[in-house]
């Protein structure tokens, strides 16, 4: 961020004593084209000491017309460095503004529901404390522009737009008028706190914090959810329906010692994490399940081709198992059917199609599910995927998975073959809008047109999001998966 103009020669005396601040022996003079981003001087009257500073929105990267959600300060408030000004939240993050420096704020230039961009006017202030002195404006001026400069604090989180626990509640969408945006400037919480309580629609006001300095946290958030929605005594399960504030009534507590011994175990850290997910997944996704089934006989024989040469390797080697071929198989079906390469907007009125194919596949860990995945899985061969898998399963049982080893998934497949079963229905694992489960594959009698033979068969369990994939597209493109997986052949054309 830069500071207004330095006196140039050409300028009248200035009023008053004289400044006792030591010039920057890196000061320079500040060009009318700098004025396209960060702090400038706002125009004075006579005789003041004090030099308002005009406060604009740093780089954002290639966001544009983002909204003001909340406002942390007010006019008359004393902030000090990288204190938050301004909380932003585009489609993809949730931003605040910090402050270059200590000083007062002077007046406000926005409210809540304006839409800004990269040097919009954000509020005057009066720097170091309103005492005149802009050594710490100078010490902006020299500081790179941008977002590292700007030092912006993000939460990388997709913005939500509607609120899972209410269903036909939407939050506001960004265009909506300032007055539908709950006001949490006054809340000692982060960016992910305020959003998650906005999400989950709680007066982030009535919640008193636990945190440090009584900071808001998640736990404090969640916590309160759980009270509000727990029927108080003597209500009516309808009262408590309707009084929770989330359309589901809690389970009633139940003290289970009564009735025998129990014991108390913890859910693993994956499981608590998860288990949030596949809530949210659930009440938001209207989901359908598609039952088909594929003969794998040829593809099953030449699969165990592949795996004897995977083992002979030793030290190198690698097993080759059918999640080869479903992956392979998925990306087929991908392309012919792109909506199911797709997210809803999150204004829920358009698709994004991604032209990249990441495929995730669910792991069992003795700690829970995880979902590690499969990048560019349209690039590579069914020997490559394997020795993929091979690698980030090993790393996933060790417990050694990397934030980007589960993110960017644009399908998911979930197979039991390995455990047994005959079907099941998996959750689509949103923002993806389908899922593929594959249960375990068994011998059956097939007729050929003259005789029953025994076949190769695995069940294929499709489950998608029906607001954006009708039951005759699903058909389809299970069908073409499981005729794709019995002849590997069509993998090449």
């Amino acid at each position: 961020m830069r500071t207004g103009r330095h006196p140039g020669p050409s300028d009248p005396p200035p009023v008053g004593p004289p400044s006792r601040r030591p010039t920057p022996s890196n000061s320079r003079p500040f060009h009318r084209a700098d004025r396209t981003r960060g702090p400038r001087e706002a125009p004075t009257h006579q005789g003041e000491c004090a030099v308002g500073i005009e406060i604009q929105i740093p780089d954002i990267g290639d966001f544009k017309d983002i909204p003001i959600i909340e406002i942390h300060v007010k006019e008359g408030d004393t902030i000090g460095p990288d204190d938050p000004l301004v909380s932003l939240e585009s489609d993809k993050a949730t931003m605040d503004v910090p402050s270059p420096s200590a000083g007062v704020v002077e007046k406000i230039l926005v409210k809540l529901g304006d839409k800004v961009s990269e040097g919009s006017p954000l509020l005057v202030f009066k720097g170091e404390g309103a005492k005149g002195d802009t050594a710490a404006a100078e010490k902006a001026a020299d500081a790179p522009a941008g977002a590292d400069g700007a030092a912006l604090l993000t939460q990388q989180e997709p913005a939500p737009k509607s609120s899972p626990a209410q269903g036909a509640a939407p939050s506001p969408a960004p265009a909506a008028p300032a007055g539908n945006i709950p006001d949490f400037s006054q809340v000692h919480a982060s960016p992910g706190v305020r959003r998650l309580a906005r999400e989950l629609g709680i007066d982030l006001t009535a919640i008193k914090g636990t945190g440090e300095k009584g900071r808001v946290t998640k736990e404090d958030v969640k916590g309160h959810l759980t009270r509000s929605a727990a029927p108080a005594p003597g209500a009516s399960g309808t009262a408590a329906f309707a009084g929770s504030g989330m359309g589901i009534p809690e389970i009633p507590a139940v003290d289970f010692s009564k009735f025998g011994p129990t014991e108390t175990r913890p859910l693993s850290r994956i499981k608590k994490i998860s288990g949030a997910h596949l809530h949210r997944s659930w009440l938001n996704v209207p989901l359908v399940t598609h039952q088909d089934e594929s003969d794998i006989t040829e593809t099953d024989a030449y699969r165990k081709e592949l795996d004897n040469q995977g083992k002979e390797l030793k030290d190198k080697g690698y097993r080759v198992t059918l999640l080869a071929f479903l992956i392979k198989a998925a990306v087929s079906a991908l392309r012919k059917h792109p909506e199911f390469n797709a997210s809803l907007n999150p204004e829920k009125d358009a698709l994004i199609l991604k032209q990249y194919y990441n495929i995730g596949v669910a792991v069992d860990t003795p700690d829970g599910l995880v979902v590690p995945v499969i990048k560019d899985a349209d690039r590579k061969g069914i020997i490559e995927i394997s020795r993929d898998l091979g690698a980030i399963s090993a790393k996933a049982r060790d417990g050694k998975l990397s934030a980007a080893d589960m993110q960017g998934a644009t399908f998911s497949i979930s197979s039991l073959g390995g455990i047994g079963g005959t079907s099941f229905t998996p959750l689509v694992n949103a923002p993806e809008v389908a899922i593929l489960g594959v249960a375990r594959s068994k011998m059956s009698p097939v007729w050929n047109g003259t005789e029953f033979k025994p076949r190769l068969i695995v069940p294929l369990s499709l489950s998608y999001d029906h607001r954006v994939i009708d039951g005759a597209l699903a058909a389809r493109f299970a069908r073409h998966l499981a005729h794709v997986l019995e002849d590997v052949r069509r993998l090449v054309v």
